[in-house]
């Protein structure tokens, strides 16, 4: 048997392609519905996943990948801090 340790994959709300978790960003909606960049990938809510890339983003804002994901509308505003984030992480 082997023992080989599985690596999950998401999908990226901006391309589309399956990725390993790992190299992907969470974006996050906590319970009381405040969406931001989840940097360790272990707080409680629901995830999105995206690439650590700019043109992602902006794919994802123009498909509405998030808008989708978490079903709700997403504030202009939030985009623009969430695109802040992305900023300095990239």
């Amino acid at each position: 048997m082997s023992t080989e340790k599985k690596i999950p994959q998401r999908q990226c709300i901006g391309c589309g392609e399956m990725k390993n978790k790992r190299d992907l960003i969470r974006v996050l909606k906590d319970t009381e519905g405040t969406i931001s960049i989840d940097v360790t990938g272990r707080k409680n809510g629901r995830g999105a996943y995206i690439c650590p890339s700019m043109d992602c983003f902006k794919k994802a804002v123009k498909g509405k990948g998030l808008e989708r994901s978490f079903k709700m509308a997403i504030p202009k505003e939030v985009y623009e801090s969430l695109e802040k984030e992305m900023e300095q992480i990239g």
